[in-house]
């Protein structure tokens, strides 16, 4: 049995440095502003579909990614670590989506790329921490799902059933569910493999029609042009909202219900400390103290 897998993954802002002009006037994100990166989790998730792949030879592994023209590099380090092709859902009309518009799109992207047994993300990206997005695809789908995923323990290949370990809230439990479905993992899973190698002496120059574009810009040439006429797989695909029959009114700013007002650093500082001694009369004062205000207990 072979498998075919869809993994959600996202480029986001590195949160780590985030500064005044993180957020525009219209309350969206200036993506501008900050270095941009693969969304940890998402990495997580990446793992377990190579994972299945490696388990069921002739498997297929897909991924799914929107954004701008930039996050083609999403794609990329997707195929220097085994997936077998990218879709970058890229168009003007998907900017500023909150949750609901983007679960929107990439429902709509997942229909056009077709037959599918799992779809796989990761849990929350660091850029929102919602966790809604996988949920949300999953019910525009139609299809069960399994979140807060730590592990894939088991696929029945005859009656089409996966079996996961979920690390939720006060312990951990073990959950079966059928084909197809909807996972999406912890950032405790399992991390993501390297680059390999090969692959990326493979695809170092693969790029999107906007990488492209920004390329030739004043009538340079495009380096190695001849490259992506004889070596298809060097040309990632990009779909737009038409690409994938989407409904402008459910996309972007449009679609999203969710307003941000505004952006804030929030700094804590003490004001007031106290100095200890490891004397034991000390470490029981410090517990009797925690205690009582229920820092701890």
């Amino acid at each position: 049995m072979s498998l075919k897998i869809v993994v959600l993954a996202k480029q986001v802002p590195d949160t780590r440095n985030v500064g005044k002009d993180a957020m525009k006037e219209d309350g969206t994100i200036n993506r501008a502003a900050l270095p941009a990166i693969f969304n940890p989790e998402d990495l997580n998730a990446l793992e377990q579909a190579l994972k299945l792949k490696d388990a069921f030879p002739g498997s297929t592994v897909s991924l799914l990614t929107m954004g701008p023209g930039r996050a083609a590099e999403i794609l990329r380090e997707g195929l220097y670590r085994g997936v077998d092709q990218g879709f970058l859902l890229t168009d003007r009309a998907f900017a500023g989506a909150d949750t609901l518009a983007t679960s929107y799109a990439l429902a709509t992207a997942i229909r056009k790329i077709g037959d599918f047994d799992i779809i796989i993300g990761g849990r929350q990206a660091i850029d929102g921490d919602t966790a809604q997005v996988g949920p949300q695809v999953a019910e525009k789908l139609g299809l069960p799902q399994v979140t807060y995923a730590e592990e894939i323990l088991n696929l029945d290949k005859k009656i089409r059933t996966i079996t996961i370990l979920r690390h939720i809230d006060g312990g951990v439990e073990t959950v079966e569910a059928p084909l197809p479905l909807v996972v999406t993992v912890n950032g405790s899973a399992a991390p993501c493999r390297p680059r390999n190698a090969k692959l990326v002496m493979k695809y170092k120059r693969a790029l999107g029609a906007q990488e492209k574009a920004a390329l030739m810009q004043n009538g340079a040439e495009l380096p190695y042009a001849d490259l992506y006429e004889t070596r298809p797989y060097l040309n990632l695909t990009e779909w737009s909202a038409a690409d994938v029959d989407a409904d402008l009114d459910q996309c972007g700013l449009n679609g999203s219900p969710t307003k941000v007002k505004t952006v804030m650093n929030i700094s804590f500082q003490a004001k007031e400390n106290k100095s200890l001694t490891g004397s034991d009369n000390d470490v029981e004062e410090l517990v009797v103290e925690l205690l009582s205000n229920h820092t701890i207990g």
